[in-house]
């Protein structure tokens, strides 16, 4: 059989007892030390769409000679239902790579992923010039490779298959830069997932240059080396798509003289766990989604009239911001913060309100307004169990929901005085009454 077919199979792994297991929907199968002498063991697999291989090495095969596939092999390739190949914990030879990759356009493999893999060495990309393949979604998790700077030929003749991608994922891979000539090269590229690598503030700017990524909606810069909110700004500038970037998890700082815009496109801004002790500025102007959870913040006193969605759980808010200030918002998360009332008059349009482990001071009007919020479905997350009253006294650890509010309870002056009152009135009919019942009681006035 092929060596390349072999390949794409996932067999020339290791000399060991072939394992190959399906889920319980027949749908994965993971193969474990698979072998050329076992290669029968990969029938088992032929009807799962996605097929996993794990352990071993391919350094075997690097000098076998490889064809090309004859009619019968296309043919056995093309019958696949294989969708998504996933290769883990390898030893991957980039040469032999360099030379059995086009042979997945004979397949309808639409994600490749590689976990946990090592590529070594150095291929020889030039068969691969012009050729495209069906894959859509590429995944490096936890690789190590050779540095990309100064292979920029090499991916050159890569461009029919990397421009024709739509996802791209390098993630905990110690990745510290991007040459730009490479991000040129991903002209359709949709999505771009670099969490958790080692990217710094002046990397940006390089791999977001003039002409890459045209056509990116969706940019993941996760748990890098970030820090400078103006450098991120002014790195990501030049992507006229980009919708939706999440720097979360990186500790990043303000420039008080910082003036650079965002792209207008983008709306969804995911500042979560970054350290902030104030709220960054400027924001991009046409947010719909924004997220500031697990900070640091005191206030926050921002108006975006676009915004939709707006997360600031896990803060050190003593004040939820002014619903106002938001004309669209619909969502509002402000879970474990130092709040002591809501402004729950303001969010009676909110679609979900989610403020659980607030040291609550339940007054008749606070825990009305939120056991009003909770009636109507908007207390989605947390209601009743984590809503507990911090102030009055008498109500500390009491369930916010075991709060009367009825009015007897809570305005005893607006019922006691109304009755008081029908109780005089009626005390005065009843007098004039009992007057007009005895005439004698009257007496004329003697005249003159």
């Amino acid at each position: 059989m092929n060596v390349a077919i072999l390949f794409l199979l996932g067999l020339g792994l290791l000399e060991a007892e072939c394992r190959c297991f399906f889920n319980h929907t027949q749908e994965h199968c993971v193969c474990y030390n698979l072998s050329q002498e076992s290669a029968s063991s990969i029938i088992q697999c032929l009807p799962a769409s996605v097929v996993e291989f794990r352990g071993g090495d391919l350094e075997r095969y690097v000098d076998f000679p490889i064809s090309d596939p004859d009619s019968s092999a296309i043919e056995m390739l093309d019958s696949l239902v294989f969708r998504k190949i996933i290769f883990g914990d390898l030893l991957v030879p980039e040469l032999l790579l360099a030379r059995v990759l086009r042979f997945f356009s004979y397949t309808h493999i639409r994600e490749l992923v590689f976990d946990s893999c090592v590529f070594e060495g150095r291929g020889n990309w030039d068969r691969m010039a012009g050729q495209d393949l069906p894959i859509l979604s590429l995944r490096f998790h936890n690789v190590s490779s050779a540095a990309l700077t100064g292979r920029e030929q090499d991916f050159s003749s890569l461009s029919s298959f990397l421009g024709a991608l739509q996802e791209l994922s390098i993630t905990t891979s110690r990745l510290t830069s991007l040459p730009c000539a490479i991000g040129r090269l991903f002209t359709a590229l949709r999505s771009l997932d670099m969490a958790q690598n080692s990217l710094g503030d002046e990397s940006l700017m390089s791999a977001f240059c003039s002409g890459a990524f045209p056509q990116l909606r969706v940019l993941s810069l996760q748990r890098n080396n970030l820090t400078s909110y103006h450098s991120v700004c002014e790195g990501v500038q030049l992507l006229p798509e980009l919708q939706h970037l999440d720097l979360s998890q990186n500790k990043l700082t303000a420039d008080p003289s910082s003036s650079c815009q965002w792209p207008l496109s983008l709306r969804s801004f995911n500042l979560s766990d970054a350290g902030l002790e104030e709220v960054l500025t400027p924001l991009p102007p046409s947010l719909e989604v924004l997220d500031m959870s697990c900070n640091h913040l005191h206030a926050v006193d921002i108006s975006l009239s676009s915004l939709k969605k707006l997360f600031l759980s896990q803060n050190m808010l003593e004040a939820a911001p002014s619903i106002r200030n938001y004309p669209l918002l619909d969502t509002l998360h402000l879970d474990n913060n130092s709040i002591t009332e809501l402004p729950w008059d303001e969010m009676k349009n909110l679609q979900d309100v989610a403020a659980a482990n607030n040291p609550y001071t339940c007054s008749c009007s606070e825990a009305g307004g939120l056991q009003a919020l909770a009636a109507v479905g908007q207390l989605q997350q947390g209601w009743p169990q984590h809503y507990m009253c911090h102030a009055p006294p008498h109500y500390q650890g009491r369930l916010v929901e075991d709060v009367p509010v009825s009015v007897l309870q809570c305005n005893s002056a607006a019922v006691v005085v109304p009755i008081c009152i029908i109780l005089v009135l009626i005390a005065v009919v009843g007098a004039v009454c009992l007057i007009r019942s005895r005439p004698g009681l009257i007496q004329s006035c003697p005249r003159a």
